[in-house]
């Protein structure tokens, strides 16, 4: 598959599958909100392997799918996140860039990344993708923002989840000097 998209320069699609199951599993049942993936790089590697690079461009549903081939395909239809870039929307997104800024600063601290790189997006949902990528959380959390009904919905979620993950960090970096301090969590 991935030889006939570089080939081709055509994109493929990306599902969570729901279950514990592989995608090669007649049985594995995929979520039904996906994302197509341009392939921007390719490192042939020895035997036939390659490391590529991949990048998410447009949103969509499974309509069918098809399990004839050693991967999973599908019929799919285009399902853009409707982002009307209303005055709401921006002050969605304004509050969600210092929450992300914010995040990444307390990452820097940890030493868990380096933030020299160009300043975050101010376009709604450029900012909406992007901090949905660097979210370290797990893949079902992600799925849920991937199919929010709308973007002041998916901005919602994004933030909510950027002020729990900033008040872990900073609880992590910053605990108590209480020598009773026993973590983040009560024994009780």
């Amino acid at each position: 598959m991935i030889n006939e998209c570089i080939e081709k320069r055509e994109p493929f699609g990306v599902v969570l599958i729901s279950d514990s199951k592989t995608d090669t599993n007649p049985n594995a049942t995929p979520h039904f909100i996906g994302c197509t993936a341009q392939i921007t790089q390719v490192q042939p590697l020895r035997e036939g392997r390659m490391k590529i690079t991949a990048v998410g461009k447009e949103r969509f549903q499974v309509v069918s799918l098809e399990y004839n081939k050693p991967y999973l395909v599908g019929m799919v239809d285009m399902y853009p996140l409707e982002a009307d870039q209303t005055d709401s929307l921006w002050k969605q997104s304004k509050g969600l860039h210092h929450l992300v800024d914010s995040y990444l600063q307390l990452l820097k601290e940890a030493g868990q990344v380096q933030t020299n790189g160009p300043d975050l997006p101010e376009s709604p949902m450029s900012l909406a993708y992007l901090a949905a990528v660097l979210l370290q959380i797990p893949a079902e959390q992600k799925q849920e923002l991937l199919a929010a009904s709308s973007a002041a919905n998916m901005l919602g979620s994004l933030a909510a989840t950027y002020r729990r993950e900033v008040v872990l960090l900073e609880a992590m970096l910053n605990p108590p000097e209480d020598n009773d301090y026993r973590g983040l969590y009560s024994l009780s």
